[in-house]
């Protein structure tokens, strides 16, 4: 491989929507500067932590920090980060996300101003940061640690879904309570900061924004079933900047509006991401690699089209029912809904949601191979990685493997292994043919 492709890390898209991502990432950081300027409110949140209707409905502007660390990797400007944050003491196993944040706070303090060339324009500084307990615990001690470099209020709150062995019928009230109890209790701390009270009707009108904008994305995936693939998965790890960065705006609906569009489109008149889909392959887990997404196409060069994903997604339509009427209530009950969507399903065969959901989707998208991605330093989506491919294995035969990296950490990838391994999966897919 030349060295102008060994820099590279972006992977060619496979619609013309995606291309267009680009442009609402430097928005992110733009907006958050210019509200700095104006004297609005800026947080730093965490994705996926289900209250983003309510930073949106309290007019914050919400500050991504997972995200900076994955434009960071993109850009291969991420070591300056890592190093600094490591100088501080924060180990290299510990989540490269956050200390890729960590480290970029700590340097701006040290330096009185942004780092030089940080890419987008960096991060300004935060006047509050908004954590949670979902997905992983760095989430609820990365904003705690970074109080050693900002002085501003800090709120974590609890987003928690039943075991998959729970009774839902008999945990359900006392689940959706907590949760109601946990964004009522992050709504007073909004208000002290902003010194002024929710809109309920704002709320439910962010609400209803983001479950357009997140119905969307479902019907886009589901013409994604078709063959040849019409979308591919590194469209994807662009395309959910606008359902996770962008949720409850009228900018997530219009995007996604557009992308239905065209999928559809490709997918009607049976255009697809290559000119020959020999294999349709499944990203079952694992962050992306931030800093080599041009992987994908190296897949694609040997015929093999990844056609979905089983992760920065994560969650069907649900219905909230009609009777609920208080907008936080609703938020409460949608949470719940959200994770525990394949419970019943999970019980009654392999006792794990996310096998459920993959098994799902090696039938409906007539899957051919699974690819998992082992990230060293995310134990939350890597712990179990295993277990899940092994289980997986009882259900179905189709060949499954797993890189090992990290997702912006670029210390823990290896080009020369991962084409190894790549081109004996190539080989296992190409014998189920003969």
């Amino acid at each position: 491989m030349e060295e102008k492709e060994r820099t590279k890390t972006t992977a060619v898209k496979g619609t013309d929507t995606a291309r267009k991502v680009r442009s609402l990432v430097k928005n992110i950081y733009r907006e958050a500067h210019e509200a700095k300027a104006l004297g609005k409110k800026v947080a730093y949140f965490m994705v996926a932590s289900q209250y983003d209707e309510i930073l949106r409905a309290m007019d914050i502007v919400p500050l991504p920090t997972e995200n900076y660390a994955g434009l960071c990797a993109a850009k291969r400007d991420m070591d300056r980060f890592l190093l600094q944050a490591e100088a501080e003491g924060y180990s290299q196993v510990l989540c490269s996300y956050a200390r890729i944040g960590l480290g970029f706070d700590s340097l701006r303090k040290e330096l009185g101003n942004i780092p030089e060339n940080a890419p987008d324009g960096g991060m300004p500084v935060p006047d509050m940061m908004v954590g949670s307990s979902a997905v992983c615990d760095p989430r609820f001690k990365w904003f705690q640690a970074a109080g050693r470099y900002l002085d501003v209020p800090t709120y974590n709150i609890d987003v928690v879904g039943p075991p998959v062995y729970a009774d839902l019928n008999r945990v359900r009230d006392y689940y959706i309570r907590y949760q109601l109890e946990q964004f009522q209790g992050l709504i007073g701390f909004l208000e002290a900061q902003t010194g002024r009270k929710l809109d309920w009707e704002r709320l439910w009108e962010t609400i209803r924004l983001g479950d357009e904008a997140w119905r969307l994305w479902y019907e886009i995936d589901r013409l994604r079933t078709a063959v040849p693939a019409p979308m591919p998965t590194q469209d994807h790890f662009s395309v959910m900047v606008a359902g996770h960065y962008y949720s409850g705006t009228p900018v997530a609906v219009d995007f996604y509006q557009g992308l239905y569009d065209e999928v559809k489109t490709k997918a009607e008149n049976k255009i697809g991401v290559i000119p020959e889909e020999k294999y349709r392959l499944l990203y079952g887990g694992g962050l992306p690699p931030w800093h080599t997404l041009w992987i994908f196409n190296y897949f694609e060069s040997f015929g093999a089209v990844f056609v979905i994903e089983n992760v920065y997604r994560g969650y069907d339509p649900v219905e909230v029912p009609a009777s609920i009427q208080d907008p936080v209530e609703y938020l409460a009950w949608r949470t719940f809904l959200r994770f525990t969507q394949r419970h019943e399903q999970a019980r009654a065969r392999s006792g794990h949601p996310i096998v459920e959901k993959l098994l799902e989707m090696i039938g409906d998208y007539r899957i051919d191979g699974v690819v998992f991605h082992a990230c060293r330093s995310c134990r939350a989506t890597t712990v179990g990685q295993v277990h899940i491919k092994n289980l997986l294995g009882k259900y179905t035969d189709i060949p499954m493997m797993q890189l090992v990296s990290d997702m912006v950490d670029l210390r823990d990838y290896s080009e020369a292994q991962w084409k190894a391994q790549i081109g004996a999966f190539i080989e296992a897919l190409a014998g189920r043919e003969s």
